[in-house]
């Protein structure tokens, strides 16, 4: 059943030419805890941009084209629709309906550019660190990003049938379990820097929490939407988190 799930959770977190099957989805729908499981090949695959006989700031701008080529965009869509949740006045249904307007306001806008940058300023800093912090790095903050998701298919509710809905309608809160022993062994890539893994999973369940409680006030629950945000903000937040905590390690 899980390696089902995974199978799918790579046809569903990544680009990569797996195809696509009910069978494969249901499974994903029931077992989250495929998605830090993936975030292991995520982050070995985009990890190998620091390979590159580049200059920094090429590096830099690979690790983002990369990223996005890898697993598509489908969760910047996530970051833009609640950026523009977020600046819009009204109640829960209101802010529902200006993430559903295919139209990119201010608020999306700025969400996406903060996040394009604050990506390509990480991967600036990360070309700098040798190689292997810099791979571990990647590697423990994209299976913790994928982890955060799946938290919040365990924890939350959706507020409407969608996407969120399917997954959150089948797991609870005892499916955290597998999650975490899935996802705590990528810290020992950082060993013998304890700091910066501790940096990456703290800020992850930090990020986490905050999506779910602002989810839960503003939208009335965790959508689809949700999810792919916070698989964005985790990645790049955790991302300067890892970097600091090594400079001052």
């Amino acid at each position: 059943m899980v390696l089902r799930a995974t199978y799918g959770a790579v046809g569903f977190l990544t680009q990569l030419p797996v195809g696509h099957s009910e069978r494969s989805w249901k499974a994903l729908t029931a077992q989250p805890v495929a998605f830090p499981l993936v975030g292991y090949l995520v982050g070995a695959l985009l990890a190998l941009v620091f390979f590159l006989p580049l200059p920094t700031a090429s590096v830099a701008v690979a690790f983002v084209l990369w990223l996005y080529l890898l697993t598509g965009i489908n969760h910047l869509d996530g970051v833009t629709d609640l950026g523009d949740a977020l600046v819009v006045h009204g109640d829960e249904k209101r802010r529902r309906e200006v993430m559903r307007d295919t139209t990119i306001g201010v608020g999306g806008m700025a969400s996406l550019v903060i996040v394009l940058l604050g990506l390509a300023a990480a991967a600036v800093q990360l070309a700098d660190l040798p190689i292997g912090t810099a791979v571990g790095l990647v590697i423990v903050t994209e299976v913790w990003a994928k982890a955060s998701m799946a938290a919040l298919v365990c924890l939350g509710t959706a507020p409407h049938e969608g996407l969120g809905s399917q997954f959150t309608s089948q797991s609870g809160t005892l499916s955290l379990v597998p999650i975490i022993i899935v996802s705590v062994p990528a810290l020992a890539l950082l060993w013998p820097a304890v700091g910066p893994a501790v940096a990456v999973a703290a800020t992850a369940a930090g990020v986490t929490l905050c999506a779910l409680v602002w989810a839960r006030q503003t939208l009335g629950g965790v959508s689809g939407d949700v999810l792919g945000a916070t698989n964005e903000l985790v990645r790049v937040v955790a991302l300067h988190a890892g970097v600091i905590a090594w400079m001052h390690w």
